[in-house]
């Protein structure tokens, strides 16, 4: 368990919420998934972006939920949103319109160029785990500008190479596969151990900060390939008393997430 700034003993969950939400500077548009993504961006708003829009798979936009949902049909999503649409106009007009600046993804298995795994672990014809699979995922890696993810898990056989299955290329692979996607793919990879980045087509992820009390080397340990790290490695703020409060007390007091 890592510690806030002020010594209070700090969840994985609201290490890497914290951690996503100040990554949301400047940024206006997200389409978040439920979960992680949902408590980061829900903070960003109190906190470093107040005036983001959240976009929810299932056609919500500009979602201002009472409370947190548990779902992304969860009808606390309507009342109040700015728009519903359909799917349809949703991935068709506002993600391949490239309306989406941040795009918000998890994955089992992600390799150095920020392709991800989301359907199999093992062999696809006897997999050792069946995972829930692509959903939006691909079209979100496709169109929005940019894609972050977080992974609870930062272990060689999470962060790989090969994956052991690709469901959503980044535009790396899908430039060698000929098509030609609108934005940069994954970014950033937020992690318990720290923060890795990538600037765009051509470029791998390479290790940018560190959590309190983590060094480079656990990182590059518990990485399946070999990590570029950046020449000036930063160490990551701890959470302060205030995101803390704002998360546990106005964010998700219920702990629908929180754990």
């Amino acid at each position: 368990m890592t510690m806030g700034a002020q010594g209070t003993p700090v969840t994985s969950s609201e290490l890497l919420s914290v951690v996503a939400s100040r990554e949301l500077v400047a940024r206006r548009t997200v389409f978040a998934g439920i979960g992680l993504p949902t408590l980061a961006t829900e903070l960003a708003q109190l906190t470093v972006a107040p005036e983001i829009e959240v976009v929810y798979e299932s056609g919500v936009c500009g979602a201002h939920p009472s409370h947190l949902p548990e779902t992304i049909a969860d009808s606390v999503l309507i009342t109040g949103a700015e728009a519903v649409i359909s799917m349809p106009t949703l991935f068709g007009c506002v993600l391949q319109g490239g309306h989406i600046d941040v795009g918000f993804l998890g994955a089992a298995q992600i390799d150095r160029w920020g392709n991800l795994n989301t359907s199999v672990i093992g062999e696809w014809d006897s997999p050792a785990v069946r995972l829930p699979g692509s959903g939006g995922g691909v079209e979100v890696m496709a169109n929005a500008r940019e894609v972050f993810v977080v992974m609870r898990r930062h272990t060689p056989h999470s962060f790989t190479d090969p994956l052991d299955f690709c469901t959503a290329p980044g535009p790396d692979r899908a430039l060698a596969e000929g098509i030609r996607p609108l934005g940069a793919g994954v970014t950033r990879v937020i992690t318990e151990l720290g923060v890795l980045a990538r600037e765009g087509v051509g470029h791998e992820l390479r290790l940018v900060a560190v959590q309190p009390g983590v060094t480079v080397g656990q990182v590059r340990a518990a990485t399946g390939w070999d990590l570029q790290v950046a020449d000036a490695v930063t160490t990551v703020e701890p959470p302060t008393a205030e995101e803390l409060r704002l998360l546990r007390e106005d964010v998700d007091p219920g702990r629908v997430y929180l754990r």
